[in-house]
């Protein structure tokens, strides 16, 4: 039986996107035969140790008054110190290089095989979350990023811009391999759109806060849209303080405070029915280098997707690898606040459609997107590794 330590700065269970990724490769790698520990912070609340879809997990404790980055580089050196203390492993499956660095460089010494899960890269991302990040020092991680690819044995990241990203940093194309996210069909059944009856209509966005969503697009298109109907936007997602705070002022500022509900996130279990509750979801990903340049695969995306709800969505490379357009959805020139309400309005309109769509892209997701085919990809490369 395979012995493989996978660690993720990130906490899980949780409601992020990352934690939902998380447990399904686990449950894959557990299924297929594989001894996984996996190791992840502790938010406080959590148990130090736990076992989650057949897998150990420890959980390292934070200081929560330190610094994102103070935090990071205290997991990176407990995942090592875990490591000099158990060479057993014959696969090591790190998602970022805060631990990455060290277990890339030490790989032969401690004589694993090493996989780099690219889902982001803080390098790219950071500069979102801190924006007076100090450009030297992500000039740096940069440069721990690439270094840390260069020694990996395999990389696995979940779109076609992504691994193009990656190969513009000098690696092999052969040496990564796109594996998309994706979604259980037992979680997210289609169910009938809501019947309008003199209901306003619900548009619905579900993710974090961060800058690089596009909630501020959304935002600016509500009153263009409000002049054809009524409408409500619900957002519901995870933000820093900063991002609050922004979100609310752009909201009073529009006057938008009746038309705009925002909630925080909820546990992954809740989100099926929120969908269930809305007319159309929306993806409004912004125009910038997180999304055009490193790239991802949204959840949301295909969340929406499989459970029949109409799709309006920001039109770049990343979406389109996911959704065909006026098949799955519509989708609208991205940062362009005019060109969503206008989107926004057909749907509104025309039920037939919506229900067209919403019919083609459950399919679709069903057919191309699940969790069980990202299992059997994922599969493969360990098999790869482990020859």
């Amino acid at each position: 039986m395979p012995n493989i330590l996978y660690t993720a700065f990130d906490i899980v269970p949780s409601p992020k996107g990352a934690s939902t990724h998380i447990l399904h490769n686990l449950r894959g790698l557990v299924n297929t035969g594989y001894k996984v520990h996996l190791i992840t912070p502790n938010d406080g609340l959590l148990p130090p140790e736990d076992t989650i879809e057949g897998a150990q997990v420890t959980r390292i404790s934070q200081d929560l008054s330190q610094n994102f980055l103070a935090r990071a580089v205290h997991f990176g050196k407990s995942v090592f110190a875990h490591l000099a203390l158990h060479p057993d492993y014959e696969v090591v499956h790190f998602r970022n290089v805060w631990d990455g660095f060290h277990i890339a460089h030490n790989k032969k010494k401690l004589g694993y095989k090493t996989l780099f899960e690219v889902n982001g890269l803080p390098s790219i991302e950071l500069k979102y979350h801190y924006p007076g990040m100090d450009s030297t020092l992500l000039a740096k991680i940069k440069e721990q990023e690439i270094a840390t690819l260069h020694l990996s044995d395999a990389i696995i990241c979940p779109s076609n811009v992504t691994r193009d990203y990656i190969a513009s940093l000098g690696l092999s194309r052969k040496l990564v391999t796109v594996i998309p996210n994706g979604v259980s069909p037992s979680d997210f059944s289609a169910t009938p759109l809501p019947t309008r009856d003199g209901r306003v209509p619900v548009l619905l966005y579900i993710g974090t806060l961060a800058d690089w969503q596009g909630l501020d697009i959304v935002i600016k298109s509500l009153p263009k849209i409000l002049e054809g109907q009524a409408v409500k936007l619900h957002i519901v997602g995870r933000g820093r303080s900063r991002q609050r705070k922004m979100l609310a002022k752009q909201i009073r500022k529009l006057g938008l405070d009746e038309h705009v509900i925002v909630q925080p996130a909820v546990p992954h279990h809740e989100i099926p029915a929120l969908v269930a509750q809305a007319d159309i979801c929306v993806a409004p990903l912004g125009l910038n280098d997180r999304n055009v340049t490193q790239g991802a695969c949204p959840i949301k995306v295909l969340e929406y997707m499989a459970a029949g709800r109409p799709l309006l969505a920001s039109n770049m490379p990343i979406v389109r690898e996911l959704v065909r357009e006026d098949v799955d959805g519509l989708l609208f020139s991205p940062n362009d606040p005019n060109d969503l309400a206008r989107q926004a309005g057909v749907l509104l309109r025309d039920i037939e459609l919506s229900k067209r769509l919403a019919e083609s892209a459950a399919a679709h997701v069903r057919e191309k997107f699940t969790w069980h085919e990202s299992q059997k990809k994922l599969v493969k490369v360990y098999e790869r590794l482990l020859l």
